[in-house]
């Protein structure tokens, strides 16, 4: 998940109602929730540690971002997080800034393995930037899900200015599977691969009994 502040106040947002819900809905409204977070968390190939993991890493770092450069308005970066793997994205007024914001995210925020700074340095983009972005993730995912044997659960996919970034635990085949179909789809104007490897073996210690 691409967290940016506009997404972190709809997750407060979404927590007070998946609240309220509960609270009307009893302890059926309980079961249900927990069996979708229960869910999402076992379709994910990282561990438990690693989704917890990378999620405070997404937290912290926008944090930062937010005092260092996003609400000083010198740019609108968002990030993401993937096994320690961080994708900055979005857009900086200046060559400085764009570099100052993988420092503030490298010095400030622990327990990172490598980041991928493809902030570009352009204006703010627009409402109807945004909007297309956000049309071409959910094409992509569909994508994605329609491909026979290939696990869509494990690939996050980012869109910025209709370049596509694609961020996961995949297999070489997967990989180039997922890039493709998604090179494919109309409006991509390119499509960036931020992939950590693994082997059919690690795949298939990873998945256990599960089928792929």
């Amino acid at each position: 998940m691409t967290v940016t502040a506009a997404s972190a106040g709809r997750r407060v947002v979404l927590s007070m109602l998946v609240v309220s819900t509960l609270g009307l809905a009893g302890c059926f409204g309980l079961a249900v929730t927990g069996a979708a977070v229960g869910t999402m968390a076992v379709l994910d190939r990282r561990s438990l540690g690693a989704q917890t993991e990378d999620q405070a890493i997404e937290l912290r770092a926008l944090r930062e971002l937010n005092q260092e450069i996003n609400n000083a308005g010198t740019g609108s970066i968002s990030i993401t997080a993937f096994n320690r793997r961080v994708l900055l994205s979005g857009q900086a007024d200046t060559a400085q800034t764009r570099q100052r914001a993988e420092e503030v995210v490298r010095s400030r925020v622990p327990n990172i393995a490598d980041i991928y700074n493809e902030v570009e340095v352009v204006g703010p983009a627009d409402f109807l930037t945004r909007t297309k972005d956000t049309s071409l993730t959910a094409r992509v995912k569909a994508g994605l899900v329609r491909e026979r044997n290939l696990s869509s659960n494990a690939i996050k996919v980012v869109t910025e200015r209709s370049t596509v970034y694609l961020m996961g635990l995949v297999t070489h085949e997967e990989g180039q599977r997922a890039s493709i179909i998604s090179s494919q789809v109309s409006g991509v104007t390119r499509v960036v691969t931020l992939f950590e490897y693994i082997t059919e073996e690690e795949l298939q210690r990873i998945l256990g009994p599960q089928k792929r």
